[in-house]
């Protein structure tokens, strides 16, 4: 019997390195100084005695250029900042969201507005919403009907809510793209802010004892009478 033979899994291939110091085996090089300064073409052993001398390093930075182009550098720094830069990008990047709601023309006013609460909602969560009108049979004959509604919609969450794409007619559905303003998700956060300190509030508040009455204080009418009649 033969063996079976298993397809090994394909491996992606090796990242580019940097070549650097004594890795730069090109006969010359285009060199440029620390501080941006062309310094001129040069042999490759003088070029990393000259980055040696500076306590520096040799790196290539364009291979396919002819020569290729080296800087004299702090290769660790610059690895470094490479990294920071690249992480600080990632923390940036935002995956869009698009969240889809399907409304009816002769929708009920209060279908309308759960609808509109679950747009509010996408929106304040930083989402794109996809609003699209079905039609029904002599439904697609008033498509106005529909436009309207998107636009009502609009209307309603224009403090939170853009329009992207505005209404237009995709065979039996018509739909319109909204998307989050700066205003999007502000009240929310303002709100979660200000809850602390009402809290606080109200336990300073439990905290506080009513003012003792003072030692000092007149006798009432009362007690001046009973006196005089004693």
């Amino acid at each position: 019997m033969r063996p079976r033979r298993f397809a090994r899994p394909e491996q992606p291939p090796p990242e580019p390195q940097t070549r650097i110091n004594e890795r730069i085996r090109v006969p010359q090089v285009r060199l440029i100084d620390d501080d941006g300064a062309q310094v001129g073409i040069k042999p490759t052993n003088e070029a990393l005695e000259y980055a040696y001398g500076k306590n520096l390093d040799l790196v290539e930075v364009a291979p396919q250029a002819q020569p290729p182009v080296v800087r004299v550098m702090d290769y660790g720094k610059f690895r470094y900042q490479e990294e920071q830069k690249a992480k600080l990008a990632r923390k940036h990047q935002s995956n869009v969201q698009v969240k889809e709601i399907k409304l009816r023309p002769k929708i009920a006013t209060q279908d309308y507005e759960t609808k509109k609460g679950h747009v509010v909602r996408f929106l304040n969560q930083r989402a794109k919403v996809k609003v699209t009108i079905m039609f029904r049979g002599r439904e697609t004959t008033h498509p106005e009907r529909g436009r309207d509604l998107l636009m009502r919609l609009a209307e309603d969450v224009k403090e939170i809510g853009a329009i992207e794409s505005p209404p237009l007619l995709d065979g039996r559905n018509m739909v319109m793209v909204l998307g989050p303003t700066k205003n999007a998700g502000v009240s929310r956060d303002a709100k979660a802010e200000d809850t602390p300190t009402s809290e606080e509030e109200i336990q300073s508040d439990g905290d506080r004892q009513d003012p003792a009455p003072p030692s000092n204080e007149e006798p009432s009418a009362r007690e001046e009478v009973t006196e005089a009649q004693a």
